[in-house]
């Protein structure tokens, strides 16, 4: 049995549900292929329940200093298990919400395993998806065309297996019952820092190892300085520049031990458990990619700056093409390219203009080119930076740790990075993404007026500071 389509979308993650909500609201007939459920990993195994988590720590952190607010908290203690709870219950709130918004749409949620097959008696060209369904039925889908969305899943050194208890991915520590008393956090990107913040206020004793230099390596480096400074304050222990010896770990029943290079010799680590966060791997196979001219290079599918692969009429987006495995960057890509399927989208997707965000404490966020990758690209640049000390909302609300970082152009004064370090990091970043969008110099968005007190002034203050006109440094 076939059913044609404007548009099919394989995967109903972000990216996906993203493109065919903008392609239905465009007129077109629409098909969501899905094996598991709509949101994918940002849903079910990454941004939300991790986030709902970290709540539960910021939450429980406060409460234990309630004294500094004059706030007196008898026998503080944590529920893991509630806590799992309420993640539990936001995520299936934000499923049935986004099932409504498919039945609104009149998007056909197709449940199966999807696999892009070749031409055949349905379509003279590649892009149709054969569907099986989990009774063993199956039907194929033929649109014109299709949106590739598979996401991607944890990536795993090589040599190491996680068994889900005690070596952990990110998905398996989401589906802890019970804290470990200590973990080994083996990578310190966006999901090692966000994880060791979280366990770290749980009272478990965290250890990270990070193969690169400094911690977020792909920030700037003050504010890998700064974040690797502040962990250290709170108990965090940082090895940096330091190689997991693949071949050491010994597992046991009371947890793991292993063996760490640093730049001082080898060291022996010895918890409760150990999570692998290395970055994660695109959903390039099993798809059916082989049955056409798409090229997949470096384990991701390959696309133009309209999100069109090899073959035009097949698009991809999200995690599966590498870049920035962002959710919000997987969903403005997937409105990109069902606008230019649809025949409506013409400005070039951006990459440089998508904000990065880092669920930590401090919060960190950028947006555009740090001051060494600025440099790199052969600009002249002139930096400020403006701390959250002295702003009275961040001495009110008692997280004044960190800054915020200029990046300009010295001879043109185009604003070329904004890193933020700091409380509510991830929303302040919004109105540099904006500024950025908008092309303005950093005097344009220093001179707009920022209401006080609030953290916003520090942005203000910083975009001044870098023509050296703020009142306050």
């Amino acid at each position: 049995m076939s059913i044609t389509y404007d548009i099919v979308v394989l995967g109903g993650g972000i990216g996906g549900y993203s493109a065919a909500i903008r392609a239905a609201q465009l007129g077109k007939k629409v098909a969501i292929v899905e094996r598991d459920k709509l949101g994918g990993t940002c849903l079910h195994k990454g941004c939300i329940p991790s986030k709902a988590l970290l709540r539960s720590a910021e939450v429980y952190a406060t409460m234990k200093r309630a004294d500094e607010f004059g706030v007196t908290a008898e026998a503080i203690s944590f529920d893991f298990a509630k806590a799992q709870a309420r993640k539990a219950a936001i995520v299936e709130q934000l499923h049935k919400g986004l099932q409504f918004l498919m039945t609104k749409h009149r998007i056909d949620v197709v449940r199966g395993e999807g696999r892009i097959i070749g031409p055949s008696i349905f379509s003279p060209r590649s892009g149709s998806v054969a569907v099986e369904f989990e009774n063993g039925d199956g039907e194929t889908l033929v649109p014109s065309q299709l949106i590739i969305a598979t996401g991607s899943r944890p990536g795993m050194l090589p040599g190491l297996e996680a068994d889900g208890r005690i070596v952990m991915t990110s998905d398996h520590a989401l589906a802890m019952e019970a804290l470990p008393a200590s973990i080994v956090i083996v990578g310190g990107g966006v999901i090692g820092v966000e994880w060791a913040t979280m366990l770290g206020e749980f009272g478990v004793d965290v250890t990270i190892v990070e193969a690169e230099k400094r911690l977020l390596p792909s920030e700037d480096e003050d504010v890998s300085r700064e974040l690797e400074r502040l962990f250290k304050k709170r108990g965090i222990r940082v090895l940096t520049g330091s190689k997991l010896l693949v071949e050491s770990i010994e597992k046991s029943a009371d947890g793991v031990r292993l063996d760490v290079e640093t730049g001082k010799g080898t060291e022996r680590l010895e918890a409760a458990a150990m999570l692998v966060s290395v970055g994660r791997q695109a959903n390039v196979d099993g798809i059916g990619l082989e049955n056409t001219d798409v090229r997949v290079e470096n384990g991701i599918v390959q696309v133009n700056e309209f999100l069109q692969t090899t073959e035009p009429h097949i698009y991809a987006v999200g995690d599966v093409i590498g870049g920035l495995q962002l959710a919000h960057a997987a969903g403005h890509e997937g409105i990109a390219a069902a606008e230019h399927a649809a025949g409506k989208g013409t400005r070039p997707h951006a990459a440089h203009l998508i904000p990065r965000c880092v669920y930590s404490r401090p919060e960190v966020a950028s947006v555009g080119w740090t001051e060494q990758e600025a440099v790199r690209q052969g600009f002249e640049t002139k930096t400020a930076k403006f701390s959250f000390k002295p702003l009275g909302k961040a001495l009110v609300y008692g997280e004044n740790d960190g800054f915020v970082k200029v990046v300009a152009d010295k001879r043109t004064n185009d604003l070329l990075g904004v890193h933020i370090i700091g409380p509510h990091a991830t929303e302040l970043v919004s109105e540099a993404a904006l500024a950025k969008l908008l092309d303005a110099t950093p005097w344009e968005a220093g001179s707009a007026i920022h209401p006080h007190p609030t953290l916003s002034e520090a942005l203000g203050e910083a975009m001044l500071a870098v023509d050296g006109l703020s009142v306050n440094l």
